[in-house]
């Protein structure tokens, strides 16, 4: 790398250290924390959320896919992940946003208290949490191996340098800073994104390569499934995918709830499906393409590396390293803004009611002290793992394959369809799929990729709906609950319930005899 590759990776550290700074001056109390207070315009809300599903890793793994079987990975990924946007726009979407504008709900998993019950709730948020920190640790070790292909940085000094600045800003900002991260991490992409496919282009002799290459690559290369990616595993992504990019991932959900309203949460979504279906396309084109222009390659994880130093001139790579910088930092800091909500909300006041009683003050101060606490311990497994194949497992085997059951009952919970179905349905949802999943993972060492992805989430899915329909639940609190999320309050009805739960910014509501915080910061497991 050049001086001036280094200027412009500096430059992005210090634009990213002022958005901490300056996102910190928007935050006064705990609901700016973590939802902004719904006051996220819905076209950043759809741009963030599509970009917090990016990080280095599309560009070491899914770089490799791309090098070794062609187009595949776009069908197995960026489709799946759109097509499922799209459907939860309508589903999810505005049901997320309402939670937060009727109930004062900050944290995606508050609401499971009312909806099921508190055991249920926290074994959601543990298991969570705990599968966050995995993914996240991986997140860490893809851009640490893109540093070190790329200025031959070690690993240890890659993680420390880009998890203490995420620490910084996130810590500082919370869900703004992280936004606006998003949004700048969009504008980075797009210029290093078009530099990469021009000049790729450029070598293969003109914008013609984009129907003419097919035949020069490697067989297979323009077949949809390819490799390891079956039909099975592609429809097993769709519904995992469904799940995991419409709240399952809990920092999506709250780009929805950050919307000004369900309706305009609906158009956040819209726009990210979009995104989805068709901007991957000038990301990968490169990546198919790289046979052709770094062939032989015995490593496919460094073929982005390789094709950036063979293609692009001094300052660009500086660009495109700003860029993986920004994707996993982004992502990072959206996973711990939301675990940060959830442990915060959700998991501190039961193990130590006294938060409860915390000011608004000091529940924001705990907050970031959590923010810190979760980002040192996913650096600190990452500096533990074994960078050799660490990543595919997680992304693959861990992550996709254990969201489904996790999120299943914190999505169908939101809708009326499944109104009756109580906490034995969700609770034998969550642990028959992460039983299967463990048996498939540990105990059946030669289960496939789209078995060990696909059968833990139908399997949750048939004990959700099958346990629901042979043993249905009423609840009036429940019902109350559910139907509430079917329209947006109105000006009123908003202005209302914001002077309720932000009633006094400087006080912290008293329990209840349930134990629950009282006004104003009420939420739905308190109403």
């Amino acid at each position: 790398m050049s001086a001036l590759d280094w200027i412009v990776v500096g430059a992005y550290f210090f634009v990213m250290l002022a958005i901490g700074v300056w996102s910190k001056t928007r935050v006064e109390n705990v609901a700016d924390f973590f939802t902004a207070r719904g006051r996220v315009p819905w076209w950043l809300s759809g741009i963030s959320h599509h970009m917090s599903g990016y990080s280095a890793i599309m560009f070491v793994t899914f770089a490799a896919v791309a090098y070794d079987h062609g187009v595949t990975v776009y069908f197995w990924w960026a489709l799946t992940i759109g097509t499922g946007i799209g459907i939860g726009a309508f589903l999810f979407a505005p049901r997320w946003n309402r939670l937060r504008a009727k109930h004062g709900v900050n944290s995606p998993l508050a609401y499971l208290a009312v909806r099921y019950n508190l055991p249920t709730q926290q074994v959601l948020a543990y298991s969570g949490a705990a599968l966050k920190v995995v993914d996240i640790a991986a997140k860490w070790v893809a851009i640490a191996v893109l540093l070190q292909g790329f200025a031959d940085i070690p690993l240890v000094w890659g993680i420390g340098l880009t998890g203490v600045c995420t620490m910084f800003y996130v810590t500082f900002g919370g869900l703004w800073a992280d936004v606006l991260t998003d949004f700048g991490q969009f504008v980075i992409q797009a210029v290093a994104g078009f530099a990469m496919l021009f000049a790729v282009l450029a070598h293969l002799g003109g914008v013609s390569s984009l129907w003419t290459m097919w035949g020069e690559l490697p067989e297979g290369h323009g077949d949809p499934v390819a490799g390891d990616v079956t039909t099975g595993l592609l429809l097993a992504f769709l519904l995992v995918k469904t799940f995991e990019y419409n709240g399952g991932m809990w920092n999506l959900a709250q780009r929805y709830m950050s919307a000004p309203s369900g309706s305009r949460a609906r158009s956040s979504a819209l726009l990210s499906s979009a995104l989805w279906l068709v901007w991957p396309f000038v990301l990968f084109v490169p990546m198919i393409a790289a046979p052709l222009v770094v062939p032989g390659l015995d490593n496919a994880e460094e073929s982005y590396i390789r094709l950036a130093q063979e293609l692009l001139p001094s300052g660009f790579i500086g660009l495109l390293l700003a860029g993986f910088f920004s994707h996993t930092m982004a992502m990072v800091a959206s996973d711990s803004n939301v675990i940060t909500a959830v442990i915060t909300r959700d998991l501190a006041p039961v193990l130590v009611p006294r938060i409860r009683r915390l000011t608004q003050r000091g529940q924001l101060f705990f907050a970031r002290v959590t923010t810190v606490a979760f980002v040192t311990a996913s650096m600190a497994l990452a500096l533990l793992s074994d960078p050799d194949g660490f990543i595919m497992t997680v992304v693959v085997s861990i992550v996709a394959a254990t969201m489904g059951p996790i999120s299943i009952p914190l999505m169908l919970g939101l809708l009326p369809w499944f109104r009756r179905t109580g906490p034995p349905a969700a609770i034998a949802s969550w642990a028959g799929g992460l039983a299967v999943w463990s048996y498939l993972y540990w105990g059946a060492g030669d289960a496939s990729e789209a078995v060990t992805v696909g059968f833990p989430v139908l399997t949750s899915l048939v004990l959700y709906v099958g346990i629901g329909l042979l043993r249905p639940e009423k609840n009036d609190e429940r019902d109350a609950l559910v139907d509430s999320l079917g329209s947006d309050p109105t000006d009123e009805e908003r202005i209302a319930l914001e002077r309720e739960f932000l009633a006094d910014p400087d006080k912290g509501g008293e329990p209840d005899e349930s134990g629950e915080r009282g006004e104003p910061e009420r939420t739905a497991a308190s109403q």
